[in-house]
């Protein structure tokens, strides 16, 4: 019967999200009203129980991803991310220009959502094409893969930090393994995978009105302070976890690094200093910064939401005792607990179209197998994660946007987009898998 229910549960998820089209977050509160009921909870404690698990993942969340946000932003409108692009446009030049396009992506998404990282550089992609004469996916396909792989796999993202504070993972030793295998996925599923016979030959006519203007050279900021301002959260989590495994917790400088290498405390850290080394030392007033960082609040507000509903689904789980039941049968079934992750991740994806709705499921249902120790919990984040990118398709908002910018078929978006989210999807959970031989 308990299985019984969490079957029922997220077919109904599924029903409500694609096909009523309610918003995820709704339906998710809907969910575990209705799970908690079904699995047993005492009535008079279901709701108590739904507050609960949205307030505590979003009391550890809520920082991150806002804050995140409002860096994303400022690094866009400042043009620290043109400037970023225009210094690997001129150091590959024409023939390799496929490879400039897929390493700017990958500095860029790796501060930036996906949504924001597409705009910001789908202008680009284009105005390339254009002027090189080049198939317009050839430089396209690079820029998708690297923006979807870091929005799965690496923090500040709000999938793989979430993933992380449910596991009791670390948030700088997850990103350091992500990079490790986000790295060689990029490469397979965005320039090897685009200078292949089919994506070449996909003709795309991309709407002139998306080229956009860049910004002049003069009014950018400086590549350095570009670089720095871009990827001081990733400098910052990588160095203090490095340092605290040199340092014992009684040693004096312990405090100060755990304090410092708090998720939260660097991203507050990184939007300061971007604050004023791409806003106000360039002349803008902090008013029109304010209100930009309010716009970018706003761009993830429905972020924040589903990631809430996905805590109070994953407590009715816990609440109900089923959590401990699933652990103990799944700990039977002859499969591997990181390919265990990133199936279910991979079956929510293809049923919801949500990456983030699917890693945040995932998680609920395979938290206690974490907890039992029976898996290294940073790479559970990374195989749920790669799972959740798998074959996006017609009910994910990402194929529509990649599909309307770049004016293609839904034939030519499925052979491009859907497909190298695919493989992406399969060479993350394989890098998983080798690395957990390494470390």
């Amino acid at each position: 019967m308990t299985f019984i229910a969490i079957g029922l549960s997220i077919l109904l998820l599924v029903l409500l999200i694609v096909k009523i089209k309610i918003e995820p977050f709704l339906a998710f509160l809907i969910v575990s009203l209705f799970a908690g009921i079904l699995l047993g909870i005492p009535l008079e404690e279901v709701m108590g129980a739904i507050q609960t698990g949205i307030g505590d993942l979003l009391g550890s969340l809520v920082m991150v991803i806002v804050l995140g946000a409002m860096l994303g932003k400022i690094v866009a409108e400042s043009g620290a991310a043109q400037r970023i692009a225009t210094f690997l446009l001129n150091s590959f030049g024409k023939t390799h220009i496929h490879w400039a396009i897929g390493l700017t992506a990958f500095v860029v998404g790796i501060t930036l959502f996906f949504s924001v990282g597409f705009v910001l550089l789908v202008p680009l992609v284009f105005t390339i094409a254009h002027q090189y004469k080049i198939p317009t996916m050839l430089v396209g396909v690079p820029m998708l893969a690297a923006l979807s792989v870091t929005h799965g796999l690496l923090p500040p993202h709000p999938a793989p930090v979430a993933l992380v504070v449910q596991f009791d993972a670390n948030m700088g030793v997850t990103l350091l393994y992500g990079l490790l295998i986000s790295i060689p996925v990029i490469i397979v599923s965005g320039p090897l995978i685009a200078k292949t016979r089919w994506i070449k030959n996909i003709s795309s006519q991309p709407i002139a009105a998306f080229r956009g203007e860049n910004k002049p050279a003069q009014n950018l900021p400086s590549l350095a302070n570009s670089l720095l301002s871009a990827l001081l959260p990733v400098f910052l989590l990588i160095a203090t976890s490095f340092l605290l495994m040199q340092f014992k917790e009684e040693h004096p400088a312990y405090p100060i690094l755990v304090l410092i290498g708090d998720p939260s405390a660097v991203m507050l850290f990184s939007l300061v200093f971007a604050t004023f080394s791409l806003g106000v030392l360039h002349g803008k007033a902090m008013g029109d910064i304010m209100r930009e960082y309010g716009l970018a609040v706003k761009e993830i507000a429905l972020v924040l939401l589903i990631i809430a509903g996905a805590g109070a689904f994953k407590e009715v789980l816990v609440s109900s005792g089923v959590s401990a039941d699933l652990a103990n049968t799944m700990q039977t079934w002859p499969i591997d607990p990181l390919i265990l992750g990133w199936l279910i991740a991979a079956l929510i994806r293809v049923s919801i179209g949500s990456a983030t709705v699917a890693a945040l499921t995932a998680a609920g249902m395979v938290a206690p197998l974490v907890v039992t120790g029976s898996v290294n919990p940073n790479l559970m984040v990374l195989s749920i994660g790669a799972g959740s990118l798998i074959f996006s398709h017609f009910n994910d908002g990402g194929f529509w946007l990649v599909k309307e910018y770049f004016n293609l078929s839904i034939r030519q978006t499925l052979l491009s987009w859907s497909l190298i989210e695919t493989i992406a999807s399969i060479l993350g959970l394989l890098g998983v898998l080798a690395l957990r031989f390494i470390v």
